[in-house]
């Protein structure tokens, strides 16, 4: 199966864009020892959108997106997906 999912262009001095799919659904679950993050499809697809945009050439490093809980995610805490340059 061969998936396709449209990613923004990164441009500089326009900042990051980032775009759902209707219907997503992302719920985070903290435990003691692990972390679950459970998504329909529309949650798994936007999520894999969002790396991907993160991961694009020129976005610097510290850039990030903010999922915050009971509005982009169910969760009782928040959720920071952060680009990093190591390694």
């Amino acid at each position: 199966m061969d998936l396709v999912i449209s990613v923004p262009d990164y441009r500089v001095g326009e900042g990051l864009q980032f775009s759902w799919d209707d219907g997503f659904e992302i719920e985070l679950e903290v435990g003691s020892t692990e972390v679950v993050l459970k998504a329909n499809r529309a949650g798994l697809t936007s999520l894999a959108r969002h790396l991907l945009t993160l991961a694009q050439q020129g976005v610097h490093e510290g850039s990030h997106i903010h999922l915050t809980a009971d509005q982009e995610i169910e969760s009782q805490i928040d959720l920071v997906l952060e680009r990093v340059e190591k390694g």
